[in-house]
């Protein structure tokens, strides 16, 4: 019983704070998103949403989110591995992944706090109050939408 309070506690603590220092309690799994908060929101400030790009229609992936953990999950289930790409949540908030690799057995973790918009705010549902309307990926010139039965219209 004590363990669980002890994780819990922990875990508290990782969502409370928030954007500053690192982005998530435990290192990524992946090593290209194993930056700092302040590398991450420096890197998404020089990046703009792509609404002119030619649409790539949907990707061949698949979304999923947690609320309760912060966190949303990416399945590259395409032919080819993806390179440069740029995850966008609602149009606003970003982070660049240098490679999204075709493994169909393996998601790409984002956690919420690793997302930044181009003012250096990091995304939030702020409780609900701001739903995941829409994830895109921009690779290759082109936007991609993730289509996810759960978004929001």
């Amino acid at each position: 019983m004590k363990n669980a309070v002890m994780i819990c506690a922990v875990v508290a603590l990782g969502f409370a704070g928030g954007c500053a220092g690192r982005p998530s309690l435990l290192p990524n799994t992946d090593p290209n998103l194993r930056e700092t908060s302040a590398q991450l929101a420096a890197d998404a400030a020089k990046r703009q949403y792509h609404a002119d790009a030619p649409r790539g229609g949907d990707a061949l992936a698949s979304a999923e989110y947690d609320l309760t953990f912060q966190k949303i999950e990416i399945l590259n289930y395409g032919e080819e591995d993806w390179h440069n790409v740029e995850v966008w949540v609602n149009k606003k908030y970003v982070v660049f992944i240098p490679e999204l690799r075709k493994d169909k057995q393996r998601v790409e973790t984002i956690d919420f706090p690793y997302l930044f918009d181009d003012a250096g705010n990091c995304f939030s549902t702020n409780g609900g109050k701001t739903p995941i309307a829409s994830i895109e990926i921009y690779r290759d010139g082109k936007m991609y939408t993730i289509n996810d039965p759960k978004l929001a219209d």
